[in-house]
C-alpha cells in the first residue's frame, strides 16, 4: 500500500480539499486557504532542494518523508521548518475502549467522513474525524481538551471512529505527543515527516 498516498487522499476528503494530484516525487494538493495555498507531499528528501527553489511562494507547504537534518540542509532561507510529525499505520481492528463516567459520546456522519465528539455535560472534552478512501481509514484532528486529558478519551475517539469507518487498514499523521498515544495502541511509525512552509507575507 502507498501509505503516503492513502494518507493524503483521506486527508483531502476529511478537509473537503481538492483531490491530490500525483507528481513524480509525491503529491500536490491545491488547498486554496489563507496561509495554506498549496501543499506538496514528498516521498523523500531527494527533491527537496529543487522544490524549495521552484515553489517558494507564500502559503506553500512542503511535507517530506525522511530525516529532519536532510530536509533542513536542502531548504532555502524562505522556508520555516515546523515540528517533526510521524506517518503511522495500523492493520486490523483498533482496540476497544470504554467510555468513562461522566462522559457521553456522539458519532456523526454517513461516510465517507465521520466525526466523534466526547462531552462532559455541555462541555466539549475530545473530538476527532475519520475519512475513508479506497478502503483505508484516515484519522484526522484527534484532540482532547487539556482539562480532560489522561482519562483515555483519545482511545475512545479512535475506537468509535474506527467502528464507524469499518476499515481494516488505517493511517494517520501524528505529532510527537500523538505518536506516544498511538504507539501504545499498536500503531507503527512508517516515516518521519518534516513540515516546512513559506509564511504568507514573505517576499
Amino acid at each position: 500500500m502507498d501509505i503516503l498516498g492513502a494518507w493524503v487522499r483521506g486527508w483531502a476528503v476529511s478537509r473537503a480539499a481538492p483531490p491530490p494530484v500525483p507528481e513524480g516525487d509525491g503529491y500536490r494538493v491545491d488547498v486554496g486557504l489563507p496561509g495554506h495555498r498549496v501543499r506538496y507531499l514528498l516521498r523523500s528528501p531527494a527533491t527537496v532542494a529543487e522544490r524549495a527553489r521552484t515553489v517558494a511562494r507564500p502559503g506553500t507547504w512542503l511535507k517530506t518523508c525522511g530525516s529532519r537534518s536532510a530536509v533542513e540542509a536542502a531548504l532555502t532561507a524562505e522556508w520555516e521548518v515546523r515540528d517533526t510529525e510521524y506517518l503511522m499505520s495500523f492493520d486490523g481492528a483498533l482496540p476497544a475502549a470504554e467510555v468513562p463516567a461522566p462522559y457521553a459520546v456522539s458519532v456523526t456522519g454517513t461516510g465517507p467522513v465521520w466525526s466523534v465528539a466526547v462531552t462532559s455535560g455541555a462541555s466539549p472534552a475530545a473530538r476527532g474525524w475519520v475519512a475513508v478512501d479506497s478502503g483505508v481509514a484516515v484519522f484526522d484532528r484527534i484532540e482532547t481538551e487539556p482539562a480532560h486529558r489522561r482519562r483515555g478519551l483519545g482511545r475512545v475517539v479512535m475506537h468509535r471512529l474506527a467502528v464507524a469507518a469499518g476499515a481494516r487498514s488505517s493511517v494517520l499523521l501524528a505529532s510527537a505527543a500523538g505518536r506516544e498515544l498511538y504507539g501504545a495502541l499498536g500503531w507503527r511509525v512508517v516515516s518521519e515527516v518534516v513540515p516546512a512552509h513559506v509564511p504568507e507575507g514573505a517576499a
